[in-house]
């Protein structure tokens, strides 16, 4: 805006009263926060102050006889002491045993099964069974989706023109993907296969027999009495179920460790129709896994990168619209793909609220969930019109592992959450850089925060996952240290590129 004063052009700002009001809302906010976040401490000085002051008038005398008052009540003092003692061993004995992250390991692909968008839409051009509504309607996702031209695909999408996946395919690119990664994490950790005595694995799509983890105990010759677990169709959010099985087996068998290894296999997730909500995933997943190594050892507290703090687990199966809206099925013509409904985010949104409820009272400060109760409460007493507060995460973990599952997800979280565009970096990157590689996305993200050196100790990481079901699934992580990123990093040879703009 201009205005004429004396002659003289002024140039004015309508928005400066705006962004002066936001600025002063946000130290208020701070303020208040910081003020609940350490009332105990402040209520505390007071007393603490009484006390020093009268415990410094005692005389030599005063104590002396207070001595004395202890020693003819000596019975007294032994079954305080007594007390004190058992409740202090079933305290010890009682309380949860922690889980540690020792280490964690995300497949690379080799640069030569990359496929750039231009060979992407090649690949769709010479699939016979693809019409030209279909051809554009791939291109269109493709263009929207938030990939970039590094992602990579099996060597099954290497041969045009496409030939039928076949079991031996699918072994393949799984001993390609699952080997890798084990590999690296035994390498990077110095654990021994023989020394794992719990192993969890994850993969939606491809169950064969024998099992994901029947063939890792045959290639590392694991021991006979290992517990084994084999995790199938449960969706892009089985990793935090797989850790939440391993943690639960780590509570109950003491000194042990614990693998988990979460995948998804393309070989067998193309669809070769034509019906357009299951020719989405042919455009947002790509090839990738993630290994990680857990333990229960208070010797490996030193070592480990996280402690795992809390899991939420959010299942809305009981709902048929929720249930039905990303599923497995055959179209018209008899091929098989993965439909994703036009509501999935709705209902997306639905289960977060859900475990964020669930999620809140473990991690957020009291300051937030005091403005909570207190809107909760106005709302149904005074005012049905109130909007509900809506809790700042920000001040309850400092990095966001989103799934990488699409734009539209991330960008929904980011609006729901009221996030920074840093706290959703990792994800837009992941997505960028790997595509949508289902359950060990979340993986990938936490990898490219140390590779930006961002993990400090005592950081909290919030990592959150969707799947068919459908669920909403949360883990949270407390670093133990100032975590580096570990040898064999995916994002080692391209963090100095990121990050990318990228297209709205």
């Amino acid at each position: 805006m201009k205005s004429a004063n004396n002659g003289v052009e002024i140039l004015q700002s309508p928005r400066l009263p705006d962004f002066l009001r936001s600025v002063k809302l946000k130290y208020v906010k701070l303020g208040y926060h910081y003020l609940i976040s350490h009332l105990p401490t402040l209520c505390l000085v007071p007393l603490m102050s009484v006390i020093i002051i009268e415990a410094s008038r005692l005389s030599l005398d005063d104590i002396h006889e207070l001595w004395l008052q202890l020693e003819y009540n000596l019975v007294t003092v032994i079954l305080l002491c007594s007390v004190l003692v058992v409740a202090s061993t079933v305290y010890f004995m009682s309380r949860k045993r922690s889980v540690f992250l020792v280490d964690f390991s995300c497949y690379l692909p080799p640069s030569h099964l990359n496929i750039t968008h231009d060979y992407f839409m090649e690949y769709c051009k010479a699939e016979s069974a693809f019409d030209q509504s279909s051809l554009e309607f791939l291109r269109k996702i493709m263009e929207r989706s938030g990939l970039g031209e590094e992602t990579c695909a099996p060597e099954t999408m290497r041969s045009i023109p496409p030939q039928a996946p076949s079991i031996a395919d699918a072994r393949k690119e799984a001993e390609q993907v699952m080997f890798s990664a084990l590999d690296n994490l035994f390498a990077n950790t110095n654990v021994k296969p023989r020394d794992v005595g719990i192993l969890v694995v994850n993969c939606s799509i491809f169950n064969p027999t024998p099992s994901w983890s029947a063939m890792i105990i045959n290639k590392y010759k694991m021991r006979s009495n290992i517990k084994s677990f084999n995790l199938g169709g449960m969706g892009c959010s089985a990793g935090v179920i797989a850790v939440d099985l391993a943690r639960d087996m780590l509570r109950v068998h003491r000194n042990s460790y614990a693998v988990v290894f979460s995948t998804e296999n393309m070989t067998y997730n193309w669809y070769s129709g034509t019906k357009k909500s299951m020719l989405i995933s042919n455009c947002l997943f790509r090839l990738g896994g993630a290994a990680v190594l857990l333990s229960n050892k208070s010797s490996d507290r030193r070592r480990s990168k996280y402690e795992l703090a809390h899991v939420v687990r959010t299942h809305l199966g009981a709902d048929d619209k929720a249930f039905n809206c990303v599923q497995q099925e055959q179209d018209d013509d008899g091929k098989t793909g993965v439909s994703l409904s036009k509501d999935l985010m709705t209902i997306a949104g639905g289960a977060l609220k859900t475990n964020i409820t669930t999620l809140g009272p473990l991690v957020l400060p009291t300051s937030e969930q005091l403005l909570f109760f207190v809107t909760l409460v106005a709302k149904r007493l005074f005012n049905a019109k109130i909007k509900p507060y809506i809790p700042d995460f920000k001040l309850a973990f400092e990095h966001f592992c989103i799934h990488a599952g699409g734009r539209a997800v991330i960008d929904e979280l980011e609006k729901n959450l009221q996030l920074l565009p840093v706290h959703v970096e990792a994800s837009r990157m992941t997505l960028h850089r790997f595509g949508n590689t289902s359950s060990s996305s979340i993986w990938y993200e936490l990898a490219y925060t140390e590779a930006k050196g961002r993990m400090r100790k005592g950081d909290r990481v919030w990592q959150i996952a969707f799947g068919s079901g459908f669920k909403c699934n949360s883990a949270v992580w407390l670093a133990l240290k100032n975590v580096k990123p570990s040898a064999s990093n995916p994002w080692e040879h391209c963090i100095h590129r990121y990050p990318v703009q990228l297209q709205r």
